[in-house]
């Protein structure tokens, strides 16, 4: 688990980031590589939030905004929801096509929330061939594509865990070339009734059951070893059955955390959580991908929010969902 911290990460040259291109397709050149770059081994925090602590009952968001296209119209979506934490996940900053912006800051600011953000890849193209419909340049300033945790509140003790993988993207990727693994980030949200870790997590669409269970098992492990007897709050996009033949109902992370003493959220069984939308126009099926996991706090109601603005216009492949905590179990 990483706890080292930054103002600002350190974006890779464009001849480094083509160096990381012409690296041997092996798991060893990936992660030598990827262990020597300081931007994968630190959380950026910033944004600006009250000092007071959070008071029961609020509202968490976790959103999977896809690139996030639409920085100020999501922040608007966010806002619709009182959600005074919010999980991200698939957050560009320095990409070609999200106009370079570093999306985080951007949502993170008209809501006056602190932020932590993480990379998760570096990405060696500007994306796939829809996505380059969106390219306001044909390079990228950074590359960063990562996750990331707002709250209404500062921010204490925030930290990064790179979870398990086989490398597809850097092996594999195709027209989406990454150095990088899924990660979860999070820190310590201060509340009127003592702290609670949050975290954001994204595990792996190109995985099967099996991997995403091991992924989460380390997730839970680095948690009880770093923060003992806290209240846990996970959220995120689990991407529970996107296998070939997949169902979420088959994927054995659930009984996994379950077993770990973890309440899972996911809103109605029957009402999915993914939409066609501007970048992915014609997906394969609906899938139930986005959860909350939640250990010693009570929980009122898990609801999910149309990924829509007021004019219909998709702003992520993703809906949101919404959790509304009451307080503490003792």
């Amino acid at each position: 688990m990483i706890f080292a911290t930054t103002n600002q990460l350190a974006a890779l040259s464009q001849t480094e980031r083509d160096a990381i291109a012409a690296l041997p397709r092996d798991v060893a050149a990936h992660d030598a590589h990827l262990a020597a770059l300081p931007c994968m081994a630190m959380v950026e925090i910033g944004g600006t939030a009250p000092t007071a602590p959070l008071a029961f009952p609020f509202t968490v968001a976790a959103w999977n905004l896809e690139r996030c296209l639409f920085p100020a119209a999501s922040a608007a979506k966010i806002a619709t929801t009182s959600a005074q934490v919010v999980l991200l996940s698939e957050m560009d900053n320095g990409m070609a096509r999200t106009a370079q912006t570093h999306t985080t800051a951007a949502v993170a600011a008209p809501l006056a929330m602190s932020y932590a953000y993480g990379v998760e890849f570096i990405e060696l193209g500007l994306g796939s061939e829809t996505e380059l419909e969106f390219c306001t340049d044909t390079h990228n300033d950074a590359g960063f594509h990562g996750n990331a945790i707002l709250a209404a509140t500062p921010l204490s003790r925030p930290f990064l865990l790179r979870l398990p993988g086989r490398r597809f993207w850097f092996l594999s990727g195709g027209d989406q070339p990454r150095l990088g693994e899924r990660m979860a980030i999070g820190a310590l949200i201060q509340t009127e009734a003592g702290p609670i870790v949050m975290v954001s997590t994204h595990l792996e669409s190109n995985a099967d059951a099996s991997q995403r269970a091991a992924q989460m098992r380390l997730l839970i492990d680095a948690l009880d070893a770093n923060f003992s007897d806290l209240p846990l709050l996970i959220g995120g996009d689990l991407n529970t059955g996107n296998h070939i033949g997949g169902d979420w109902r088959d994927e054995t992370l659930f009984d996994h955390a379950r077993g770990r003493g973890f309440t899972i959220h996911g809103g109605a069984d029957s009402v999915m959580t993914t939409r066609p939308s501007l970048i992915t126009r014609w997906p394969d099926r609906a899938m139930k991908l986005d959860w909350f996991l939640t250990r010693g706090l009570q929980i009122a109601q898990c609801q999910i929010i149309a990924s829509t603005d007021e004019a219909g216009r998709p702003l992520s492949d993703h809906d949101m969902i919404v959790l509304q905590v009451v307080g503490l179990n003792r």
